[in-house]
């Protein structure tokens, strides 16, 4: 019999039997590639049509696998929010999918990428275990499959050492947090059916037992960090600026858009099913790293010149934006205040799919653009818009979108978590009367900061005149490429003018973790009003909008155009200068430049002007002028330095051990079997 839960699994089947296929392809490369993404798009499909029916339905459904350990099965789990997150997984892998059929053609002649094609399908099915994951053993399995493939994926061109570091960083991280994450499954299932079997590792014992206060605040935290390290949570992000450039786009675009993401299912899966009770300061803390990580990110993605580091840092900002719904939703939930618990975790969960949606077409344009330029510095680039319309068309609509203005869908997110701030009641704890206006502050502040960054990065990549040294021949990305990102696109634009169906369908998540519904006040007043919590107090119509500005558009083109004379082109102005060249033009440096003086001291900046005299004449004309800018995170020198360079004397240390002498050899052993002899006597 079909339902929601043997769709996904025989889309996983598919994903994984493809791989034993492999080996019989790989000697035909673009067959190899056809084949792979044709399938990852067949395999996609069918995770959005089990998905979206699991959450529409509010389904859930488990099964038990003969798999795993003796007496130690698989369990799968399929509920309204692992629907909901398989959706988001399976919407963005489809687009990717076709984007990917064009952008990894660009590859044959140069390389194989049979391992490419290997570590995406097995991506794809790992993120999908994780979330479909019912038990410890299950979930640590399917979270490590996910990590390997992603690390294969980030070393996919291990000849540069910037891949090669940058992996092997994240490799590390990933791993520290796996061994948190798995303490805290252990804390748990010991606390379920005691310490003595292992009976406790199912997410269903976990979910009858009754946790002590303090061990439900170690199994949290320790959750709370392994997930962090994985979606990037300040200071633990350090990862993800050096991964996502260096992978290719399509997988960065996977990584940024749905791997981090999973993180969050796993944060709001401890939290609301298997502990379910917890005090208000654990949503506090949650929710102050979450404006922490908005606000830091968005202001590092602003200094940044290479385009995939602006936005895997800009994927920090938006993770903190989820983490503030989440947040407000668990301190909501811990004041008994169902109906704004269930708004924030709705607004978390709505930012959760747009960002998915947002960047992972930003991502794919960026794909476009390196494919196109080689090039990822923005400073080298300029001018694009005349030659790559499409890509600078949809990147526009994915700048839009992030930077949250109406009638695409980041508005949407970001103004349901606006109402949870604003229009929650007083609460009784006066720090928390303090840090939700504080925290509407910071939200907007990242909201401004985020459009100034995407303006300069479409604007210093886009528009003006090419700055690149050298002028490559520069085409559009073909119509596969084109396709995926089209589709993102109109998600985006979907998204943000029917925000009531995504709602309505989004609903049965609360109703399953909280106990409470939106619906009936999100839409008192139809599909084309939303009004999260009450008709009376706030509104938004985003088809009403997009009218708006489609009927001022049309106006404006025809009051220009109805006569030819009515429009009159002239030459650019130039201040009076003449030759306006590309030089005279905003880079990426001197667009960020008045934010850096003002936020400098969050940066570690280390900025020379060199003067190159000329041989004759008045120093105060010199012959050149080079000008150095060196931007650093701080949290590196002030967390991770201290811990790399104390690994360094410590195996420095160890190194002097090894003599290469046997006598000296004998003498430790000798010196271990004493020790030994002393503590087991």
């Amino acid at each position: 019999m079909i339902d929601p839960l043997a769709l996904i699994s025989l889309s996983v089947l598919l994903l994984l039997l493809y791989i034993l296929f492999v080996p019989l392809l790989k000697w035909n490369q673009r067959l190899l590639i056809n084949s792979c993404f044709l399938l990852s798009s067949v395999a996609s499909m069918l995770g959005i049509a089990g998905g979206v029916w699991a959450v529409g339905s509010g389904i859930t459904s488990q099964i038990v696998l003969p798999l795993g350990l003796p007496d130690l099965p698989f369990h799968l789990r399929l509920d309204p929010l692992s629907g909901f997150f398989i959706t988001v997984i399976c919407l963005l892998s489809f687009f990717i999918s076709l984007y990917s059929a064009g952008y990894i053609k660009g590859y044959l002649g140069r390389r194989p990428v049979t391992s490419l094609v290997v570590f995406y399908c097995l991506f794809l099915a790992g993120m999908l275990m994780v979330v479909l994951a019912d038990d410890a053993l299950f979930f640590m399995i399917s979270w490590e499959v996910m990590a390997a493939a992603s690390y294969f994926l980030v070393m996919f061109e291990d000849e540069r050492i910037e891949n090669r570091r940058a992996a092997f960083l994240y490799l590390i991280i990933a791993h520290v947090g796996a061994m948190a994450i798995l303490l805290s499954f252990g804390v748990m299932a010991g606390l379920a059916t005691g310490f003595e079997s292992f009976n406790g590792y199912t997410f269903d014992a976990m979910r009858q037992a009754e946790f002590p206060l303090k061990w439900a605040t170690a199994a949290f935290f320790l959750a709370f960090f392994g997930f962090a390290a994985k979606a990037g949570v300040v200071p633990l992000h350090v990862w993800l600026p050096e991964a996502h450039p260096v992978a290719p786009s399509n997988v960065s675009a996977l990584m940024s858009g749905v791997m981090l993401k999973t993180a969050i299912y796993g944060i709001i899966r401890v939290s609301f099913d298997l502990i379910r009770v917890f005090p208000w300061w654990w949503g506090a803390i949650v929710l102050i790293l979450g404006l922490i990580s908005a606000v830091m990110g968005v202001l590092y993605a602003l200094m940044q010149n290479d385009i995939k580091r602006l936005l895997a840092y800009s994927s920090i900002e938006n993770v903190g934006i989820i983490l503030i719904g989440i947040g407000l939703s668990m301190i909501f939930t811990s004041f008994n205040l169902p109906l704004m618990a269930a708004l924030a975790l709705i607004a978390g969960l709505y930012h959760t799919i747009n960002h998915a949606m947002f960047k992972g077409l930003l991502f794919m344009g960026a794909g476009v653009v390196l494919h196109a330029t080689k090039e990822r510095n923005m400073e080298e680039m300029g001018g694009l818009i005349h030659r790559m319309p499409w890509t600078a068309a949809l990147f526009l609509i994915g700048c839009v979108s992030i930077s949250a203005l109406p009638p695409f869908n980041g508005f949407v997110s970001e103004w349901l978590t606006f109402q949870a701030f604003l229009l929650s009641p007083a609460l009784p704890i006066p720090m928390l009367r303090l840090l939700i206006p504080l925290g509407a502050a910071l939200l907007a502040l990242t909201g401004a900061l985020a459009a100034a960054c995407f303006v300069k990065a479409f604007g210093v990549t886009f528009l003006g005149h090419w700055r690149g040294r050298r002028n490559p021949r520069i085409n559009e990305g073909g119509w596969a490429m084109r396709s995926g990102m089209i589709l993102a696109a109109l998600s985006c634009l979907a998204l943000g003018i029917l925000p009531t169906f995504f709602i309505n369908w989004l609903d049965n998540i609360p109703a399953q973790l909280i106990g409470t519904k939106i619906n009936a006040s999100a839409g008192s007043y139809g599909w084309i009003w939303l009004t999260p919590v009450a008709p009376e107090r706030a509104s938004y119509s985003g088809i009403s909008v997009f009218a708006g500005i489609l009927f001022v558009v049309a106006a404006t083109y025809i009051v220009l155009h109805i006569r030819r004379s009515s429009v009159t082109r002239v030459p650019i102005w130039d201040c009076g200068f003449q030759k306006i060249n590309e030089r005279m033009q905003y880079n990426s440096t001197s667009f960020s430049m008045p934010l850096r003086r003002i936020f400098g001291f969050f940066f570690s900046i280390k900025e020379r002007v060199k003067l190159v005299p000329r041989q004759a004449g008045h120093n105060a004309f010199p012959m050149r002028l080079n000008y150095s800018l060196r931007i650093r995170d701080r949290f590196w020198g002030w967390l991770y330095m201290p811990i790399v360079q104390s690994s360094f004397w410590v195996a420095r240390m160890a190194g002097r051990l090894q003599q290469g002498r046997i006598q000296v050899y004998l003498i430790y052993s000798f010196i271990t079997i004493i020790v030994l002899l002393m503590f087991l006597r």
